[in-house]
């Protein structure tokens, strides 16, 4: 089966009628790799816990320049990392990032790429928030919350670090998604739709990306023992104080439930998503999957990756489009 990097078809080696039409879209399991990442500069949001301050130390340790960016400077973990840094000799960096901000993604970016000397490499846009009830019990207070921070910082953030990828032509961004960016659970409130979101948004970009040399990964967790279950308590709590009377009765069931969710009992390996990154960022560029499903247990989102992306090649693979298509599909 001829194979079409985007490389090459950057270079031109091949035309539209050299693609095939028909593919295997099989999604492999977790590699448990030890990649190295000498040369990359890496810029994180969401670096305070759970995934991003895995994989701020991590990716330190394998090499990388890391940018590790949080929000509410000063605060003891970014301490936490400066302090590893500083002890190890990591090229470690924590820079003060809300990505709700327009005013700080401008500004932190530009000062990691200061530092750096030059563009980002790879953009991890891991920074999210969940919430938990109905979507009838969404206020706009909760709703505003959850789309500015899961849709609107990766946006802010990507179009930050795409003028210097642009330039350099190439680069690589991560969107953190989840499981439920493809299948739904009831009562996750808008956690779905925003992850939904990110997913067109992520899959959008990378086709029209193609032209300029950069890459696009989906990232698809399951449920991970991480502190994003004590936050997203934290915010159930805050809604459910400001239901009145007719909403709590509209669904006393699932209302009872929210700010009492406990993901302590979960026993996957947070590492596990750290890993499977280190191995994409030491693909060949051109090469890397669209998404990765990443969770020692169940995957359903597999069977909804694998058929969308053999809809969008059999749908536009042989228009204008194509060439991106099948190129992000690698097909």
């Amino acid at each position: 089966m001829p194979y079409l990097s985007r490389r090459s078809l950057l270079a031109g080696a091949a035309a539209t009628g050299t693609f095939i039409a028909s593919a295997s879209f099989a999604q492999p399991d977790i590699v448990k790799a030890e990649p190295r990442l000498e040369g990359r500069a890496i810029l994180i949001t969401g670096c305070s816990s759970g995934f991003g301050r895995l994989m701020a130390e991590d990716f330190a340790r394998k090499g990388a320049k890391v940018f590790a960016t949080m929000r509410n400077l000063p605060r003891p973990e970014a301490e936490e990392l400066r302090t590893i840094a500083e002890a190890d000799e990591l090229d470690l960096h924590v820079i003060e990032i809300d990505v709700m901000s327009d005013e700080q993604v401008t500004a932190g970016v530009a000062e990691a790429e200061r530092i750096n000397g030059g563009p980002i490499d790879v953009l991890v846009n891991n920074a999210g928030i969940g919430y938990a009830g109905p979507i009838e019990l969404q206020d706009m207070q909760a709703t505003q919350l959850i789309f500015d921070t899961n849709v609107y910082g990766p946006h802010r953030m990507s179009r930050a670090v795409l003028p210097g990828m642009r330039r350099a032509k190439s680069g690589l961004i991560f969107n953190i998604s989840s499981q439920l960016g493809r299948v739904i659970v009831p009562s996750a409130g808008h956690y779905s739709p925003t992850k939904f979101a990110l997913e067109a948004m992520s899959e959008a970009m990378a086709y029209e990306l193609v032209p300029h040399g950069i890459d696009v990964c989906v990232i698809e967790p399951g449920g991970y023992p991480t502190k994003v279950w004590v936050n997203r308590n934290q915010l159930a709590s805050e809604l459910k104080e400001r239901l009145n009377f007719d909403e709590r009765a509209a669904y006393p069931q699932l209302v009872a439930r929210m700010g009492e969710e406990d993901g302590t009992r979960r026993t996957a390996d947070p590492m596990d998503v750290p890993n499977a990154i280190a191995e994409i960022i030491a693909m060949p560029a051109g090469t890397r999957p669209l998404r990765r499903a990443v969770h020692p247990g169940s995957k359903p989102q597999i069977p909804i990756n694998e058929l969308t992306a053999k809809v969008q090649v059999d749908w536009l693979g042989e228009t204008g489009f194509g060439p991106w298509i099948k190129s992000v599909h690698n097909v």
